[in-house]
């Protein structure tokens, strides 16, 4: 490979990492996690190939795992991640290197690194890993104060607030000295199906899995009922400490955590005395997560005695004292037998694997994701190749690799396409992936109509993908306020549509225009606005007349506007919650584009409702536009339920006080926030007050 190709191919690796990094932070993974170890270690050992500086890496970038709203905060000791063995690992000669051969290379580079005789001991400790989302805890005289992500591992976003409104770890572990402590923040199985299922009975999209669903609730702007959903935590080490003496030993920390009241699963860690323990009690304990009240992706082997964690160091990405065993997922052979492309709303080309039919996690899979061309082309997948399949976070079927030996002769390599495959425009290229840029593309124009028909935006009652594909191709419907102008007639002359099916969709047309400015929002497929951000902007603005003149200043460079959303000290917050710059660019862009105009002129005229329902927003003087914090246990409301209801008053509720708040509600057990707001002098409320100013 020329020096050339080389940096490009790092290139497209590195966005890559980007692009995947930031669909697991939005809770939309693509690939699986041993998927995406495995574009890490191709990226990094072409580094080294390279000799790129270790600064210039993708992973010494500063701000990676950020998320718009949130303060970063510098880890005082940096939260790296584990050397991982895996299961696709092969060694100089092309073949595979198993996982017990894995560990025992690892434990005798250990034994070597501390120059430790043939019969000296060097006891290991097994914990299982919960599959959930690293966390550092400072507590200061016993007291919590800071909770913060790994983030890049060297600085993380500051979750303080939603990790005490979730409940997750303890106010307090005993009463002296400083300690930081890392930890595992999780969602259990049964909290989880809850929530779910509560989701479906409204008509909502479900959260694909317990892992994803804890790390979008660590990163709601507004914390406010995260007491209710259950996310709870493991704590497994101490990484700092001062005016305490802790044990010498991990096995005897995490004892000690235990007995200060710490969450530690202490039942099932073991004292291993050599890599042979260790691998056993790994292999055995695969077959036992099925069982838990919680997801585990593997188990982590680390060496007990703490003394030798200084002495061996380690990498710019990983310590060498602890080792990660990963659980492999389920794969399956079978053949390729062509690749489709799909157009999304976006305009996304989207490689698909057609596959033979084969049984992978439950279910037979005949289709699985390739992600995009460049993946594809970094595998050197093939038509009739044979490869192997799993199912991304046990959902999404993908091909996560191609058995070279298996490769028959007369296999055809896969090329980009030129053209849209759709409506043959030709397709633009930004960083790793392939865009149709025509707007009217049939498959956009699908993609979007079905969105907006969908039960998390307008919820059409009888406007399902089948008939959202014929109105497209038969009435040239191209946009959703066309939908509004469709007769009986018109959709009981199209194919399978009889009288009453007409009827029965021409109802839910008509009870869809009493949806409001929020679902209309939403519907639009706005980038970055989603359900959240819709019910805010509609809550802001009230009307859409007032939301696109706001928009029109916005992208005139009206500094009012700007500084209103976006103010320029990091410190200061915008009016519509976790709402940031570069968002806000973005969205105001597109409300203000001629296409989304001419949308929402067809939707008034049609008589679409385009403001906020008299149900969601009923002002209440005293209430409208005043900031309130909730913090305790109120005697009979639940706090997201009194949240509600002073938004519907026209209130805001914050997660945490400040001198713009207006009111604190206190319960029992208020805390550091009621001490907070009796020292900025805010009023404090009891929930009996605040009933009466709502009007109770």
């Amino acid at each position: 490979m020329t020096g050339q190709k080389a940096a490009k191919q790092l290139e497209q690796l590195a966005q890559q990492i980007d692009h995947h990094e930031e669909r697991y932070r939005a809770g939309e993974p693509e690939i699986s996690d041993a998927a995406f170890d495995e574009i890490w270690d191709s990226y990094r050992q072409l580094a080294d190939e390279l000799g790129v500086d270790a600064r210039q890496r993708v992973d010494a970038r500063p701000g990676a795992d950020h998320s718009d709203g949130f303060v970063t905060v510098e880890h005082r000791i940096p939260m790296l991640s584990l050397e991982k063995l895996s299961p696709n690992r092969r060694d100089s000669h092309g073949e595979l290197v198993s996982i017990s051969d894995q560990l025992d290379a690892w434990y005798l580079r250990r034994r070597k690194d501390l120059d430790l005789a043939e019969d000296a001991a060097l006891e290991l400790v097994v914990e299982p890993k919960i599959d959930g989302i690293s966390a550092s805890l400072l507590y200061e005289k016993g007291r919590l104060v800071r909770a913060v992500t790994r983030g890049d591992g060297k600085k993380g976003d500051d979750i303080t607030r939603q990790v005490r409104a979730s409940g997750a770890v303890p106010e307090r572990l005993g009463k002296r000295g400083n300690f930081e402590i890392r930890g595992e923040l999780y969602w259990p199985r049964s909290a989880f199906g809850a929530y779910n299922e509560k989701l479906r009975a409204s008509g909502d999209k479900t959260i694909v899995n317990p892992r994803n669903g804890c790390a979008g609730m660590m990163k709601r702007k507004d914390p406010s009922g995260l007491g209710d959903v259950g996310i709870a935590a493991f704590l497994y080490q101490v990484a700092w400490a001062e005016g305490i003496q802790l044990p010498e030993t991990q096995s005897g920390v995490l004892d000690w955590l235990a007995e200060l009241g710490a969450p530690v699963y202490s039942d099932e860690f073991l004292r291993a005395g050599n890599a042979d323990a260790a691998f056993e009690y790994c292999e055995g304990y695969h077959e036992r997560r099925l069982t838990l009240e919680f997801d585990i992706d593997g188990m982590v082997i680390k060496i007990d005695d703490l003394s030798c964690y200084d002495r061996l160091g380690g990498t710019g990405h990983h310590p060498h004292w602890g080792v990660a065993y990963k659980f492999p997922p389920e794969q399956k052979p079978t053949k390729l037998l062509g690749v489709s492309v799909q157009v999304g709303k976006s305009g996304k080309l989207t490689p698909v694997a057609e596959l033979e039919p084969v049984f992978v996690g439950g279910t037979q899979v005949s289709r699985a994701s390739l992600h995009n061309f460049v993946e594809l082309e970094r595998k050197d997948v093939r038509i009739k190749d044979t490869v192997l399949v799993e199912k991304a976070g046990e959902i999404i079927p993908q091909v996560v690799a191609v058995v070279p030996e298996l490769r028959p002769k007369g296999t055809c390599r896969i090329k980009r396409p030129a053209d849209c495959p759709t409506c043959a425009t030709a397709v633009v290229e930004e960083d790793i992936f392939i865009y149709c840029p025509n707007p009217e593309c049939p498959d956009q124009v699908r993609e979007r109509l079905r969105h907006f028909a969908s039960r998390i935006a307008m919820d059409i009652e009888g406007f399902g993908a089948v008939l959202v594909d014929q109105v497209v191709s038969a009435l040239d419907v191209s946009r959703p306020d066309q939908l509004f102008s469709l007769t009986t007639e018109q959709l009981s002359g199209l194919e399978r549509m009889g009288k009453k099916s007409a009827d029965n969709a021409m109802a839910g047309l008509a009870a869809a225009k009493e949806r409001g400015l929020s679902k209309v929002l939403t519907g639009l497929s706005i980038r970055h606005v989603g359900t959240s951000m819709a019910e805010d902007l509609a809550t802001h603005f009230e009307a859409a007349t007032a939301l696109l003149s706001f928009a029109e200043r916005y992208c005139d460079g009206d500094d009012d506007a700007v500084q209103l959303v976006a103010p320029d000290k990091s410190t200061d917050r915008g009016v519509i919650e976790g709402l940031a710059r570069k968002s806000a660019d973005s969205i105001f862009a597109e409300l203000n584009s001629a296409q989304l105009r001419g949308i929402f002129e067809g939707l008034r005229a049609a008589g679409v409702r385009l403001d906020v329902l008299e149900s969601q927003l009923v002002s209440v003087e005293g209430v409208d536009g005043k900031t309130f914090v909730l913090t305790g246990t109120l005697p009979t409301l639940k706090r997201t339920d009194a949240g509600d209801r002073i938004k519907k008053a026209g209130g805001k509720v914050s997660g945490s006080v400040s001198k713009k708040t207006d009111f604190l509600v206190a319960g029992q057990d208020a805390g550091s926030k009621l001490a907070k707001a009796e020292k900025l002098g805010v009023n404090v409320l009891d929930e009996s007050t605040l009933l009466k100013m709502l009007g109770d």
